[in-house]
């Protein structure tokens, strides 16, 4: 006759070793061992380290752009930008970046919308 703490440790020291095989140490329950950062670690290889950086330039970008539509007023703004498209070298490429575009256009208005709704 078997003792079932016997077969109990049994089954347990061959699922440790089974997971040792697989790489993963030891593991308490409620901690956060070897298998946590394995997997953390391979999901953060499939992340593309260039997506992120770009959608924020992105979203800054248009904020400034946004922001400036709003102090300056459409006519001013548009006035600056035609300025920076007759210059030479970087500031055509300033200008062209700088043109107002839908998305900062209509950010522009939702601020205008918001400061309104804050004055009463």
């Amino acid at each position: 006759m078997t003792d079932p703490c016997i077969a109990e440790f049994t089954k347990r020291i061959a699922r440790i070793e089974k997971a040792r095989a697989k790489g993963f140490g030891f593991e308490a329950e409620g901690t956060l061992g070897r298998s946590f950062y394995s997997r953390r670690m391979s999901r953060r290889k499939l992340d593309f380290p260039v997506v992120r950086p770009v959608l924020t330039a992105l979203v800054l970008g248009i904020a400034l752009k946004a922001s400036l539509l709003f102090q300056l007023g459409i006519e001013a703004y548009e006035a600056r930008v035609d300025d920076l498209l007759q210059g030479q070298g970087f500031d055509r490429v300033g200008g062209l970046l700088m043109q107002v575009d839908p998305l900062s256009a209509w950010t522009a208005r939702q601020i205008v919308a918001f400061t309104q709704i804050g004055r009463g």
